[in-house]
């Protein structure tokens, strides 16, 4: 066994949305009725944090004492809870907080609005789960033609980061990572990326 050397493993191409992609499944689910604007607060903020699944369905929410909760919509942060129960702060952007605050206002209308968990079920259901927001993401993606799993927007959040030179380090705290071998994997991606628009810079007339 000593002399023996083990398989090599190739790469995939890491899959990632296009602009139009990202705007199509946006739009889907624009609207004012709460399951518009719960699923397109969940699509916002995973487009801008690139939150494993399990993070984002377990954001503890507490309407009459935000420091119970995780959610602090003023300085756009995020305690997450991640792998091997280690927490973090996450930043997310103004528009994933208009459509979290959005969200928020018809939620207090839930029967289900005393509950601490964040995203709360259609027609006065009880909390997602982690799966229910997986079927979400997946029947969204469906409906309106782009192919879409929850994981997708962690590879397009991370590629995009390294595309326009942020830095490694904070791209590992930002994502729970204490192993550099996804950086790595992100990294060549995201050079990949680069290199085919320097092709467009040079080679075209």
């Amino acid at each position: 066994m000593a002399k023996l050397r083990p398989p090599a493993v190739g790469e995939k191409v890491v899959p990632v949305f296009t602009d139009d992609e990202l705007t199509k499944l946006l739009k889907h689910c624009e609207g004012k009725t709460f399951t518009q604007r719960r699923d397109f607060a969940i699509l916002s903020l995973f487009k801008a944090t690139g939150l494993r699944l399990s993070e984002l369905a377990g954001i503890i929410y507490d309407a009459d004492d935000p420091d119970r909760g995780d959610l602090d919509l003023m300085r756009r942060e995020l305690l997450v809870t991640g792998k091997g129960n280690k927490q973090r702060i996450v930043r997310f952007g103004h528009p994933s907080a208009r459509a979290i605050d959005r969200y928020i206002r018809v939620r207090a209308k839930h029967t289900y609005a005393s509950s601490r968990h964040l995203w709360l079920g259609t027609n006065n259901r009880p909390p997602m789960t982690a799966n229910g927001i997986y079927q979400m993401v997946v029947r969204s993606g469906e409906e309106c033609g782009v192919a879409v799993h929850p994981h997708k927007f962690r590879h397009h959040f991370s590629q995009t980061w390294l595309d326009k030179g942020g830095a490694e380090g904070d791209l590992m705290e930002l994502n729970g990572w204490s192993s550099p071998q996804m950086l790595r994997r992100y990294g060549r991606s995201a050079a990949g990326t680069r290199a085919r628009r320097t092709y467009d810079r040079i080679m075209e007339d």
